[in-house]
């Protein structure tokens, strides 16, 4: 019997599987001429997302992945606001300068008649604060040079190897040398003699990190400023508080690293990390006026009344600079110490079971660093296997934890990191260390069975 020929079926089904969308290619290369309704566009999309991981297990990423649903709610009602609209949106601004005050406060700005000097400004993200800061110190730099006649040709900035890429990004953009403290198989931070060291009449500051991006280690701001006030130098010291911003003052308050540091004239943190916003949101704020030089400050009229803006980026959401309000007023000092403390303990349980199981650990515990355990295999382990392969068996269970190759100097050596954020629970700790033994084990006994099919 002849197969029954194949019929176009009727595109009026109201099923969105059954209209013609489902049967046709997504578009990607050109904008389509028809329209599509609503509810087919957001399943069509939310269908494509379905192949994202589980922000949850993304193990890799310092950025905030939950918020509780009355931030996420007025996120979703600030949506439509542009914060630098001053006149439109005069208590979103006003947001904004409560928040830099409550920052202030936190890194122990000066005070002058009982007000804090610090200044500052919102911005998408620590990259953006870093460019700023960047900007100042160059600008500040040159402007003394010149006031003394000298050449400004060859600004030069100080770091370590293991800074975050927005560093180079700022120097290489902004025309700036980089003279870089090495790290070692034994040192994945600055070594602070080395870094003043290297200072010299050209060098525009120097970059210190609370909280490095491959170990979560603490660089130590202190002995920075202490040896340039040995040394009777008066180079300023940004500190790159990206991730330690909204840590170290909670878990280890007694750490002096911020503005109680004459040297230290600007700070960056993020909001979308340790802050727990959303991305993205960062703060840059300098010690006091003097510090950011007024040529890279524009006074503008045409949005309705006159306003100060000194951001690289001019538009910039109200939304998630009302998030971090959220934040601040919901927690307080004593939920963020909560959280950041219990991340702490959890970060060093997880450390004591990789050790356990023949990890070395890079990354420093009990509050002396961010909440990350940065590891890499053992002496035993790594015969048979590396860090990537691990990485990879992990993926197979949902895990991201990211396998990358340590910072110029010691490229050579492969280590993995978790990022503990404030959704990961004891609970969801003890899953990962079981599916850390589960994945060991599956790639001992693969690496065994490969040796006796070559044997045999």
């Amino acid at each position: 019997m002849d197969s029954m020929p194949f019929k176009r079926l009727s595109r009026g089904c109201t099923n969105i599987y059954g209209s013609r969308f489902a049967s046709e290619h997504m578009p990607v290369d050109e904008l389509p001429y028809d329209e599509m309704p609503k509810e087919t566009a957001y399943r069509m999309i939310k269908d494509d997302l379905v192949l994202d991981g589980n922000p949850m297990l993304n193990l890799a990423s310092f950025v905030t992945t939950y918020m509780e649903d009355e931030a996420e709610k007025l996120m979703l009602e600030s949506s439509n606001k542009n914060v630098i609209d001053h006149e439109e949106y005069p208590k979103s601004v006003e947001i904004e300068q409560r928040c830099l005050k409550m920052l202030a406060n936190l890194f122990h700005s000066p005070k002058q008649d009982g007000e804090t000097t610090a200044i500052g400004t919102a911005c998408i993200g620590s990259s953006e604060a870093i460019m700023l800061a960047t900007l100042a110190m160059k600008k500040r730099w040159k402007n003394q040079r010149k006031a003394e006649g000298k050449d400004t040709s060859e600004p030069n900035i100080i770091m370590s190897t293991g800074v975050q890429v927005c560093w180079e990004k700022a120097a290489r953009y902004f025309e700036i040398d980089e003279k870089l403290v090495p790290c070692t198989e034994t040192r994945y931070v600055i070594d602070p003699t080395q870094a003043v060291e290297l200072v010299d009449e050209n060098t525009i500051g120097i970059c210190a990190i609370l909280g490095t991006t491959y170990t979560g280690q603490y660089e130590d701001v202190k002995g920075i400023n202490d040896a340039l006030v040995a040394k009777g130098l008066s180079i300023p010291i940004h500190v790159d508080a990206a991730s330690g911003g909204f840590v170290a003052p909670f878990v280890n308050p007694d750490l002096v690293w911020d503005f109680q540091l004459p040297n230290v004239v600007s700070i960056n943190v993020s909001g979308h990390k340790y802050g727990l916003v959303y991305p993205g949101i960062g703060w840059a704020l300098w010690r006091s006026p003097e510090y950011l030089p007024k040529e890279l400050i524009f006074n503008i009229n045409y949005l309705g009344a006159d306003q100060l803006n000194f951001t690289l980026n001019f538009s910039k959401p109200a939304s998630h600079i009302i998030a971090q309000y959220y934040q601040m007023i919901r927690l307080g000092r004593r939920g963020y110490q909560a959280i950041m403390t219990n991340l702490t303990n959890t970060a060093d349980y997880l450390t004591e079971q990789l050790k356990r199981m023949g990890f070395t650990i890079m990354s420093d515990g009990a509050g002396n660093g961010l909440p990350v355990v940065a590891f890499r295999l053992g002496s035993t382990q790594n015969i048979l296997f590396d860090e990537f392969s691990l990485a990879h068996k992990l993926r197979e269970r949902g895990w991201i934890v990211p396998a990358y190759t340590m910072a110029a100097d010691c490229e050579k050596m492969s280590m993995m990191r978790v990022v503990l954020r404030e959704d990961f629970t004891q609970s969801r700790c003890d899953s990962l260390v079981h599916d850390i033994q589960a994945a060991l084990k599956a790639l001992v006994d693969q690496e065994v069975r490969s040796i006796q099919r070559y044997q045999a």
